[in-house]
């Protein structure tokens, strides 16, 4: 038998997540306001509005050439990942590989592993390769940390995927890469594109491994923002981390936009299939 339900424990357990969310987001909800303050340092409530601190950062070429070089990385690194992590996912799903439980054990490594401990890893090898402060290091470092967000997201919509439309594709002449094209991937799609902009968003926000292997001239956005935590605080850093928090949540939500749009449209289209069948 169901147990009665109880409304007044089902009040409490939501008070108690709204309560949780908000103690998560009241930080970011302080920072913002304190990037329009027209003063020459943080401060909480302003005491007034100024668009100053925005202004500074676009004409501060340190500013510019730091997020200019965050987007390079960040988009090499998302089609590196997604690429890379969508044929592992495949090969996971479809292939019978040997040792699968330490290729999943490698592949979720940069999750469990600490950032610093990988940061100083890479910092080895890079600087004996010469690759340290460069876009090329950069790229391949932030691949590494977003592949597992880029697998796991794959794997989901593969599991997800109805495996019978993908032999019968095959089953009437599609060779596997001209399946894979024309059925696998239309249907997956709006997890591709949801792991991608997970790579994205994690590879322009990533702080520990991007300290490490920077360079004095060519640097990502949030080792510019360490850098005037420790030598130049002023409200420029709130403007900067407001436009990362509107980043961040604008790519979420043209991720999750852009799954709905695909789904609606793979489900539209296998009505059409059903009817002409």
């Amino acid at each position: 038998m169901r147990a009665a339900p109880n409304p007044a424990g089902r009040m409490a357990l939501n008070a108690a997540a709204y309560a949780v969310t908000v103690f998560l987001l009241l930080p970011t909800l302080i920072i913002i306001p304190m990037s329009f303050g027209p003063e020459r340092f943080l401060q909480f409530p302003p005491n007034g509005f100024s668009m100053r601190w925005y202004l500074e950062y676009f004409r501060d070429e340190e500013w510019l050439r730091a997020t200019f070089f965050s987007l390079e990385a960040g988009l090499i690194s998302a089609v590196g990942a997604t690429l890379v992590g969508t044929l592992l996912a495949l090969a996971l799903v479809r292939g019978r590989l040997p040792g699968r439980g330490l290729i999943e054990l490698l592949v979720v490594g940069p999750v469990i592993v600490p950032h610093v401990a990988l940061a100083v890893a890479m910092f080895l090898v890079f600087e004996q390769l010469r690759l340290t402060g460069t876009l090329l290091g950069f790229a391949m470092a932030h691949t590494v940390l977003a592949l597992p967000f880029v697998v796991f997201t794959v794997l989901a919509a593969l599991y997800r995927f109805d495996a019978e439309l993908e032999r019968a594709a095959l089953s009437c002449g599609a060779g596997p890469v001209r399946g894979f094209f024309h059925v696998t991937l239309p249907l997956i799609a709006p997890g591709v594109v949801s792991a991608a902009l997970f790579a994205f968003v994690i590879s322009f926000d990533e702080a520990v491994v991007s300290f490490f292997i920077s360079g004095l001239d060519r640097k990502t956005l949030p080792r510019k923002m360490f850098e005037d935590i420790d030598y130049n605080i002023s409200p420029t850093l709130a403007a900067v981390a407001t436009m990362l928090t509107l980043l961040t949540i604008g790519a979420l939500l043209l991720g999750y936009a852009l799954k709905r749009a695909m789904e609606r449209r793979a489900a539209a289209a296998a009505g059409e299939g059903g009817d002409h069948g």
